[in-house]
């Protein structure tokens, strides 16, 4: 099945505010998850196998990249055996890149926070309404990504068009 998020990620120079208002409007905290993301060549989308001590998936997406709230449709398949996964991955279609982060998960409703700190790119928040745990519209979800913009004091030029796996490749 396919799903649908609206979401942004933006530079965060202040995460201990993201996480103050967080806090205080009760969003639940899954926890800090140790991640890595290791990104394989495919011939269109985005291909990952996320693995960490809260979140073992892979996931499949196709995102346009552009800087401000975008249409992300993804396929999310739980990992049971990510060694073994990953193994006949690489066998198969190689390692386009690797993802090193430390991740702090909140949760509002069907809206997922990400604070972020990526290994040799720095600290960034995320904001991903969803339709995997409601039933709304991609006007309404994109009317939830918009509302914690708002909150948030996310300024445009902080905005990020692409994923973390191409500022790293661009980097290289």
């Amino acid at each position: 099945m396919s799903f649908l998020n609206v979401e942004i990620k933006a530079r965060c120079s202040n995460t201990s505010f993201i996480r103050n208002y967080l806090v205080s409007k009760n969003a639940n905290l899954k926890g800090v998850d140790k991640q890595t993301d290791t990104y394989f060549n495919v011939q269109h989308g985005r291909l990952k196998l996320r693995e960490g001590n809260i979140e073992n998936n892979l996931i499949f997406y196709n995102r346009d990249n552009k800087a401000g709230p975008k249409n992300s449709h993804f396929k999310l398949v739980k990992v049971e055996d990510a060694a073994g996964l990953k193994e006949a991955l690489i066998d198969s279609i190689g390692v386009k890149v690797v993802v090193l982060k430390s991740r702090e998960i909140y949760y509002i409703k069907n809206v997922k926070f990400h604070l972020d700190d990526v290994s040799g790119l720095g600290a960034y928040v995320e904001i991903e309404a969803g339709n995997i745990l409601a039933d709304l519209s991609q006007e309404e979800l994109k009317e939830q990504c918009d509302y914690y913009i708002k909150e948030f004091g996310i300024k445009e030029e902080q905005l990020i068009s692409n994923s973390y796996s191409d500022m790293l490749l661009d980097k290289e």
